[in-house]
Protein backbone atom coordinates (compact mmCIF):
# COMPACT_ATOMS: atom_id res chain seq x y z
CA UNK A 1 0.00 0.00 0.00
CA UNK A 2 1.42 3.35 -1.09
CA UNK A 3 0.15 6.64 0.05
CA UNK A 4 1.80 10.01 -1.75
CA UNK A 5 0.65 12.52 1.08
CA UNK A 6 0.79 16.62 -0.43
CA UNK A 7 0.55 18.71 2.40
CA UNK A 8 -2.03 21.47 0.95
CA UNK A 9 -3.58 25.12 1.51
CA UNK A 10 -6.42 23.24 -1.18
CA UNK A 11 -7.25 20.45 -2.93
CA UNK A 12 -10.60 19.10 -4.61
CA UNK A 13 -11.00 16.75 -7.21
CA UNK A 14 -13.78 16.62 -10.34
CA UNK A 15 -15.23 14.26 -12.05
CA UNK A 16 -17.36 14.91 -14.89
CA UNK A 17 -16.95 18.64 -13.99
CA UNK A 18 -18.72 18.30 -10.30
CA UNK A 19 -16.15 19.09 -7.70
CA UNK A 20 -16.88 16.02 -5.59
CA UNK A 21 -14.92 16.27 -3.01
CA UNK A 22 -12.82 19.35 -1.43
CA UNK A 23 -10.41 20.91 1.12
CA UNK A 24 -9.03 23.66 2.80
CA UNK A 25 -5.51 23.25 4.66
CA UNK A 26 -4.67 19.65 4.93
CA UNK A 27 -3.23 16.63 3.08
CA UNK A 28 -4.05 15.34 -0.08
CA UNK A 29 -3.75 11.36 -0.04
CA UNK A 30 -2.97 9.86 -3.53
CA UNK A 31 -3.49 6.07 -2.53
CA UNK A 32 -2.57 2.40 -4.69
CA UNK A 33 -2.95 -0.95 -3.34
CA UNK A 34 -1.13 -3.71 -4.10
CA UNK A 35 -2.10 -7.03 -4.24
CA UNK A 36 -0.35 -8.32 -0.73
CA UNK A 37 -2.45 -5.33 0.94
CA UNK A 38 -4.47 -6.36 3.96
CA UNK A 39 -7.14 -4.50 5.90
CA UNK A 40 -4.08 -4.48 9.02
CA UNK A 41 -2.17 -2.87 6.52
CA UNK A 42 -4.89 0.09 5.76
CA UNK A 43 -5.08 0.82 9.22
CA UNK A 44 -1.69 0.70 9.86
CA UNK A 45 -1.24 3.37 6.88
CA UNK A 46 -3.97 5.71 7.76
CA UNK A 47 -2.71 5.68 11.22
CA UNK A 48 0.95 6.77 9.96
CA UNK A 49 -1.14 9.32 7.62
CA UNK A 50 -3.06 11.10 10.68
CA UNK A 51 -0.01 11.41 12.46
CA UNK A 52 2.59 12.31 10.34
CA UNK A 53 4.26 15.48 11.65
CA UNK A 54 4.30 17.74 8.51
CA UNK A 55 3.16 21.21 9.18
CA UNK A 56 4.96 23.59 11.06
CA UNK A 57 4.43 24.67 14.54
CA UNK A 58 5.27 27.96 16.27
CA UNK A 59 8.60 27.64 15.68
CA UNK A 60 8.04 26.77 11.68
CA UNK A 61 9.41 23.31 12.28
CA UNK A 62 7.38 20.25 10.99
CA UNK A 63 6.29 19.15 14.69
CA UNK A 64 2.41 19.21 13.65
CA UNK A 65 0.15 16.37 12.29
CA UNK A 66 -3.14 17.51 10.18
CA UNK A 67 -5.18 17.45 13.30
CA UNK A 68 -3.32 19.33 15.28
CA UNK A 69 -3.17 21.31 12.15
CA UNK A 70 -6.72 21.88 11.89
CA UNK A 71 -6.46 19.97 8.95
CA UNK A 72 -7.94 17.35 6.54
CA UNK A 73 -7.47 15.16 4.75
CA UNK A 74 -8.59 14.26 0.75
CA UNK A 75 -7.98 10.83 -0.29
CA UNK A 76 -7.57 9.86 -4.51
CA UNK A 77 -7.35 6.54 -5.49
CA UNK A 78 -4.28 6.12 -7.85
CA UNK A 79 -3.37 3.09 -8.95
CA UNK A 80 -0.50 4.71 -11.19
CA UNK A 81 1.33 4.82 -8.02
CA UNK A 82 2.05 0.90 -7.66
CA UNK A 83 3.07 1.05 -11.76
CA UNK A 84 6.28 -1.61 -12.49
CA UNK A 85 8.75 1.29 -14.23
CA UNK A 86 11.66 -0.61 -13.68
CA UNK A 87 12.04 -1.39 -17.63
CA UNK A 88 10.95 -0.39 -20.58
CA UNK A 89 9.34 2.97 -21.84
CA UNK A 90 5.61 1.99 -20.45
CA UNK A 91 4.32 1.40 -17.33
CA UNK A 92 3.25 -1.83 -16.20
CA UNK A 93 -0.07 -1.49 -14.13
CA UNK A 94 0.49 -5.86 -12.93
CA UNK A 95 1.85 -5.00 -9.53
CA UNK A 96 -1.54 -2.75 -8.73
CA UNK A 97 -4.30 -4.89 -7.28
CA UNK A 98 -7.56 -5.85 -8.57
CA UNK A 99 -10.33 -3.96 -7.98
CA UNK A 100 -11.82 -6.72 -6.35
CA UNK A 101 -9.54 -5.71 -3.43
CA UNK A 102 -8.76 -2.32 -4.13
CA UNK A 103 -12.46 -0.60 -3.52
CA UNK A 104 -12.75 -2.45 -0.41
CA UNK A 105 -9.18 -1.36 0.97
CA UNK A 106 -9.90 1.89 -0.18
CA UNK A 107 -13.03 2.71 1.68
CA UNK A 108 -11.86 0.64 4.39
CA UNK A 109 -8.51 3.29 4.74
CA UNK A 110 -10.87 6.16 4.16
CA UNK A 111 -13.08 4.91 6.87
CA UNK A 112 -10.18 4.93 9.30
CA UNK A 113 -9.82 8.37 8.87
CA UNK A 114 -13.02 9.17 9.40
CA UNK A 115 -12.86 7.23 12.75
CA UNK A 116 -10.30 9.67 13.68
CA UNK A 117 -12.61 12.62 13.26
CA UNK A 118 -11.52 13.54 9.71
CA UNK A 119 -14.27 14.69 6.84
CA UNK A 120 -12.01 12.87 4.58
CA UNK A 121 -13.57 13.20 1.49
CA UNK A 122 -12.74 10.97 -1.20
CA UNK A 123 -12.73 10.93 -5.52
CA UNK A 124 -14.68 8.33 -7.12
CA UNK A 125 -12.72 5.10 -7.88
CA UNK A 126 -11.97 4.22 -11.12
CA UNK A 127 -13.33 7.45 -12.78
CA UNK A 128 -11.46 9.69 -14.62
CA UNK A 129 -10.51 12.58 -11.84
CA UNK A 130 -9.30 15.96 -12.49
CA UNK A 131 -7.58 17.06 -9.20
CA UNK A 132 -6.55 20.63 -8.28
CA UNK A 133 -3.99 21.30 -5.32
CA UNK A 134 -2.07 23.96 -4.11
CA UNK A 135 0.99 22.37 -2.73
CA UNK A 136 2.43 24.20 0.45
CA UNK A 137 6.15 24.35 0.78
CA UNK A 138 6.23 21.94 -1.22
CA UNK A 139 5.99 19.16 1.10
CA UNK A 140 5.27 15.77 -0.71
CA UNK A 141 6.02 12.84 0.86
CA UNK A 142 5.76 8.87 -0.07
CA UNK A 143 4.25 6.23 2.83
CA UNK A 144 4.55 2.68 2.91
CA UNK A 145 3.57 -0.08 4.54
Amino acid sequence: MIALIQRVTSASVTVEQEVIGEIANGLLVLLAIEPQDTEAKAKRLAERVAGYRIFNDENDKMNLNVAQAQGDILVVSQFTLAADTASGMRPSFTTAAKPELSVPLYEYFTQQLRNKGFKAPTGKFGADMKVQLVNDGPVTFTLTV
